[in-house]
């Protein structure tokens, strides 16, 4: 049946509230993960037709798709459009963001002219439908991104704002427009696979209030296929912001994408840094973490934040997240947070498990968990940390050069336990950087069995006063369900090998005590 392009375009550009008509219309759902249940969810409530295509679907998830009305398309080879998904002639598709940009389903729908949006977009366009629309801020960067959102959002909240936390943290963007008791902002983390599939298309282009790039390193260039295009993918964070445009001094690609940014007039370009801030800008001065960018004389003041010491005395010293304190302190004051606000939070704020996580202080030896540092930027960050580093690393590369991070951090290193299954770039890079440095591999085959083996081989080499740290520098999904089982297993290790109780007093080995 011949489809009339013209009018489906401009059907679907004027799709911008909850509020307009939906029904009937044909959207195929590439993906039945969280997000992609999400989406399905969403749809169905609308009224449009819904098929969901995915090479596996969790058993729970498909059981509910049939509860709400959408038909589950289960093909494990999507090597083709299934003749199914052809039959269904979809007019527009959602994907879900683990689905590459040149998978042959995109590229099929492209050769059909059919719309694809990401699940940002889709709910940019209904975020109006619990009242008025909740502003949007804006984080992404290589790392930091959870821990800024967290921090902001904790901000937000203590500054009276009623808000939710969403997007690449965990909650779907969808769920939180949708919950019933709606916001007054939410703090979205948006990864660079989202970010990829926002604003190319009339009528969803995103808009947010403030926005964050915090950082940028080699990450996920096997999906995006160079650097080029993923910081092209997270420069979109900036695009159409109103009021703030955060950005990280000490990152020069951070900068070019606000100066190349097609901002709302009037939004600022706020700078944060570990250095001493000029005006409009956050930063540090005689351990002072200070706010000269939200006053009216900032050209000669500044207003204090919080101190370097009673960050140590939280154990949030540690630079990379001092990076972080200071750029959700800047986007919550674009909101209008008190400063003294932002000071009580940072005394009560924890980190999450499984990022610069102290697991046991035992003969003078310290053992840190930070899992969550699966690319070589934040493996780089946390060696930073410290000192003197028996260093657990290893896993899925994703593409990216271990070779400089290593030789960087050769004069700190005690040692270094392999794990995981991109270990000849590892060995490469330790043979050339550091030949004499003591080097094993945890070799085993199951899951459970890594991390004993890697936590009885790095005592083997630790010596008082180093830290043995997990930092993989590398993705966990080759011998780990995910970095938190990753973090979990190694802290069991640790807790199994040491035995007895912990030393009493273990806040000494907090990165940044010092």
């Amino acid at each position: 049946m011949a489809r009339d392009v013209t009018a489906l375009q401009e059907r679907l550009a004027a799709l911008t509230s909850w509020h307009h008509d939906w029904s009937g219309l044909r959207v195929a759902v590439y993906g039945l993960g969280v997000t992609g249940f999400s989406v399905a969810d969403t749809l169905a409530e609308l009224g449009a037709e819904v098929l969901v295509v995915a090479s596996k679907a969790d058993e729970e998830r498909a059981m509910l798709l049939e509860v709400i009305g959408a038909e589950l398309l289960e093909e494990p080879d999507l090597s083709a459009a299934p003749e199914r998904l052809v039959e269904f002639d979809p007019e527009l598709i959602v994907v879900s963001p683990g689905f590459h940009w040149d998978h042959p389903l995109l590229l099929w729908a492209a050769e059909r002219g059919i719309q694809v949006w990401g699940d940002i977009e889709l709910a940019w366009r209904l975020r109006d439908k619990v009242g008025d629309p909740a502003d949007w801020i804006c984080v992404t960067g290589t790392n930091g991104k959870t821990t800024t959102v967290q921090l902001t959002a904790t901000m937000l909240l203590a500054g009276g704002s009623r808000v939710a936390p969403c997007g690449n943290i965990g909650v779907p963007v969808l769920d939180a427009i949708r919950d019933p008791q709606g916001f007054d902002v939410l703090v979205v983390e948006l990864s660079s696979y989202q970010l990829h599939w926002v604003n190319r298309n009339a009528g969803g282009e995103l808009q947010p209030y403030s926005a964050a790039c915090l950082n940028i390193a080699d990450d996920h260039l096997d999906w995006h296929g160079s650097l080029e295009a993923y910081i092209a993918a997270k420069a979109k964070v900036y695009q159409n912001t109103e009021v703030a445009c955060v950005y990280n001094r000490a990152d020069a690609n951070t900068l070019r994408m606000v100066e190349q940014a097609d901002v709302i007039d009037g939004a600022r370009a706020i700078g944060f840094g570990l250095d001493v801030p000029g005006p409009s800008d956050f930063g540090i001065v005689d351990g002072i973490l200070c706010d000269r960018a939200f006053l009216d004389d900032r050209m000669h003041s500044a207003i204090e934040l919080t101190t370097l010491d009673e960050l140590r005395e939280a154990g949030l010293a540690a630079p990379h997240v001092v990076a972080n304190i200071l750029a959700a302190s800047a986007l919550a004051r674009s909101y209008g947070v008190p400063p003294q606000v932002i000071r009580d939070v940072l005394t009560a704020f924890r980190l999450d498990a499984h990022r610069i996580e102290l697991v046991r202080v035992e003969a003078g030896i310290s053992w840190v968990d930070d899992s969550k540092a699966t690319n070589p930027h934040a493996a780089d960050a946390s060696l930073k940390a410290y000192p003197s580093v028996v260093w657990v690393v290893g896993g899925l590369l994703k593409g990216v050069d271990i070779d400089e991070l290593v030789r960087s951090h050769v004069s700190r290193l005690r040692g270094a336990v392999l794990i995981g299954v991109d270990r000849a770039a590892l060995r490469a890079a330790f043979e050339r950087h550091a030949p004499g440095l003591p080097v094993v591999e945890a070799e085993a085959d199951e899951t459970e069995g890594v991390m004993p083996t890697a936590v009885r081989l790095a005592s083997g080499i630790a010596r008082e006063g180093d830290t043995v740290l997990l930092a993989p520098a590398a993705a966990s999904m080759d011998q780990f369900a995910d970095y938190a089982e990753r973090g979990r297993l190694f802290q069991e290790a640790v807790n199994e090998f040491l035995g007895g109780e912990a030393d009493d007093d273990q806040s000494a080995s907090r990165p940044g005590s010092d």
